[in-house]
């Protein structure tokens, strides 16, 4: 027996594909954002009000586009996986104003708006046609069985009472489907600000941006504030297999009184204008073997060291904050944002790994913004993902970021030569790097004096194979290094205790001392044993790892007269963070354990001075929960990113290893090691001239 049978779509389907297929408020947002720039709308306005409470909250989201009639909403909008706009890209049908292709092409966009609340009313029109009215309440949704029993009722009036004079569409949703918190809303500021390109933004398309809550988006800087404080900036025009024009400025702050800025463009000798590969094991690059079309790449390069900063810049925190959110390199399509390249976390071309080995020179997705241009109609070889989350990883979007990063790398080499004047003019430069340092001074003199491409390429490899054995051969080294600093510490501890136990012996008759110390000895080699001991990765509580860290120094801090400020011992939430308990414990002591020596060496004269470190846990950066350890000592001495480096210290007989495995421990954890400014976070005012460094780990997702 033979039946046929038509699939039944449940009506919760649509609510599935709105939760699944929009990742969070911040897309979904964004996904309507795009259908005004699709209806080829001027502006679009959004406005927010009340919407830290889901019951009162409103969003609305208006734009001046070309509107939709009846029919579009039945068979385009009311059509989920329409390829309406689809076959509008293939047919190159641009729109009539502003000549846009759609952004979007899957028909999955109007899903967003379940993604932010749950009931929908919609109002629109179209050139000479009637005002449209409709409600969507996606509760039905839930208790509806399949789609054909869910209704929805599409107004015609005969009189337009919104759109009276022109044309648009308004989306109102209510019944919030989340508490909106500040940060998330000044998150969806700074994509707001993002979306259209910084460099090239076109007039014919603007954000406007509303909310009855204006203390959530204070301080947030635009970004024709933001380029100001640049001092790198660079241009790029790459075309099949050569780079067409090229141009790098140094431009330092007019506060950089000692300093000349310089230009070098494509006529510079030492531009390497074929895009020609020094590795001969790969193949030259040439955008041309993929329909890739001429690319545009262009940005800018921020120096991040707090001394430097401070010669020009007033507002450190917002120059920060705004480069921890939008810094990276982001991609361009006729104008518009392909997402989510340049997002936090998505490290597209890898610079964030390329700056481990070699950080002073290579640049960070914190210290760039930039952006890639790309012509629509000429790179259909680079197709994005249903998802709306960036290209098809295929072998055209490969060559274009191999190409991109040959381009970068000229733009680091110029750049490294002026932040060398930067440092050496101001008297900021830093111990080098054994070994590293001399062979990035010899690569540098060979490029400039040897003139011949095949000599430059043997000294080169040579010079490649030796920088790599010497990492590898350091690598061993430093987690021997890593083991033996924690077994000094442990024994250094312990004598000095045993040393006090033979005076109270010696000196004392109370027993109730000699037992407190023998326990005290007995919980100290038990918490150290915890450090030396492998640790399986699982869920620990940050205040209690915070807890044991202290207690192991306890009786140093004794010793030194160091008082512990614990305000981490208040912090309200829940601290649970994923990590290797012994590795996360080691890390605050090698930190804690710089303050004594820094306190020590500072107050040596000031007697009367009372030594303080400070603990807390603190969720000022978005994602992450922190540990921020500060101390009222001298605070940094040397530029942060070059604490971090191995063998590199300011004491006068320190081994430079501490801070080093710290942040090693930390990357392992996709955690990051940082060393802010006071105003970046709550710090006392008697700690904000001290070191601050802050541990800042992985929010877990709440189940």
């Amino acid at each position: 027996m033979k039946e046929e049978f038509i699939f039944k779509p449940r009506a919760r389907l649509l609510l599935q594909l709105g939760n699944q297929l929009i990742r969070n408020e911040n897309i979904a947002l964004l996904e309507l954002i795009k259908n005004s720039y699709d209806a080829d709308a001027s502006r679009v306005k959004v406005v927010m009000k009340n919407v830290d409470d889901p019951e009162k909250g409103v969003i609305v989201i208006e734009d001046n586009g070309c509107g939709m009639t009846a029919e579009i909403i039945k068979n385009v909008w009311m059509e989920p996986g329409s390829d309406y706009k689809e076959k509008l890209v293939k047919e190159n049908r641009k729109t009539p104003k502003f000549g846009r292709l759609p952004l979007g092409e899957k028909g999955i966009g109007r899903f967003a708006v379940h993604k932010l609340g749950n009931l929908i009313e919609l109002t629109t029109r179209s050139e000479n046609n009637p005002e449209i009215y409709l409600t969507i309440d996606w509760t039905v949704f839930e208790k509806s069985r399949y789609l054909e029993e869910v209704p929805v009722k599409i107004i015609e009036k005969k009189e337009a009472k919104y759109f009276t004079n022109n044309t648009g569409t308004k989306i109102t949703i209510k019944k919030l489907k989340n508490i909106w918190a500040r940060g998330m809303v000044r998150d969806i500021y700074r994509s707001l600000n993002s979306f259209s390109s910084p460099f090239d933004t076109p007039e014919s398309f603007r954000i406007e941006f509303e909310i009855d809550k204006k203390d959530w988006i204070e301080g947030l800087l635009s970004w024709e504030e933001i380029k100001d404080y640049a001092l790198f900036r660079f241009k790029c025009e790459l075309e099949g297999g050569y780079i067409k024009k090229f141009r790098y400025e140094f431009t330092p702050w007019p506060t950089m009184t000692k300093l000349e800025g310089r230009m070098i463009n494509d006529n510079d000798k030492y531009i390497r204008n074929k895009l020609r590969m020094v590795d001969s094991k790969h193949e030259d690059i040439d955008l041309n073997k993929y329909r890739i079309g001429p690319v545009r790449f262009e940005g800018f390069i921020f120096d991040r060291e707090s001394r430097i900063l401070s010669i020009g810049v007033q507002d450190k925190k917002g120059l920060k904050e705004y480069l921890n959110q939008n810094g990276g390199i982001r991609v361009y399509r006729d104008g518009i944002r392909v997402y989510d390249y340049g997002e936090l976390g998505n490290d597209w071309l890898g610079l964030d790994i390329r700056r481990v080995n070699i950080p002073a020179k290579r640049v960070s997705n914190n210290i760039i913004i930039a952006a890639v241009y790309l012509e629509r109609d000429k790179s259909t070889d680079l197709v994005e993902k249903t998802n709306r989350e960036g290209f098809i990883e295929n072998n055209a979007l490969r060559e274009l970021e191999r190409a991109l990063i040959y381009c970068l790398e000229q733009v680091e080499g110029l750049r490294y030569e002026d932040k060398d004047k930067i440092r050496t003019v101001y008297g900021l430069k830093s111990k080098k790097e054994p070994v590293v340092s001399g062979i990035r001074e010899l690569r540098k003199i060979v490029d400039k004096r040897i003139k011949e491409d095949s000599i430059k390429k043997e000294i080169d490899r040579y010079l490649g194979r030796v920088e790599k054995e010497y990492e590898e051969m350091k690598e061993i080294l430093l987690k021997s290094a890593g083991a033996g600093l924690t077994l000094s510490v442990v024994i250094h501890e312990i004598d000095k205790i045993i040393a006090e136990l033979k005076k109270v012996v010696e000196h004392e008759k109370v027993s109730d001392r000699i037992i407190g110390l023998i326990h005290h000895l007995s919980n100290l080699v038990e918490g150290y044993s915890i450090i030396i001991k492998k640790s399986e990765t699982k869920r620990w509580d940050l205040k209690s790892l915070i807890d044991q860290a202290v207690f192991d120094m306890e009786y140093r801090f004794r010793v030194h007269k160091i008082k512990v400020v614990k305000k981490y011992e208040k912090y309200p939430g829940k601290s649970n963070i994923n990590c290797a308990r012994n590795l996360v414990i080691n890390s605050l002591i090698n930190i804690m354990d710089n303050s004594i020596w820094w306190l020590e060496y500072w107050y040596k004269e000031k007697k009367t001075q009372l030594k303080k470190i400070y603990l807390n846990i603190s969720e000022n950066i978005p994602g992450y929960i922190s540990v921020v350890i500060a101390d009222n000592g001298p605070g940094l001495t040397l530029p942060s990113e070059e604490v971090i480096k191995p063998f590199v210290s300011a004491k006068p007989d320190g081994m430079g290893l501490g801070l080093h495995i710290a942040n090693e421990i930390m990357k392992a954890h996709k955690g990051m090691l940082l060393f802010p400014d006071a105003d970046e976070f709550e710090i006392p005012e008697e700690f904000r001239k001290g070191a601050i460094v802050v541990l800042a780990f992985k929010k877990e997702r709440e189940k």
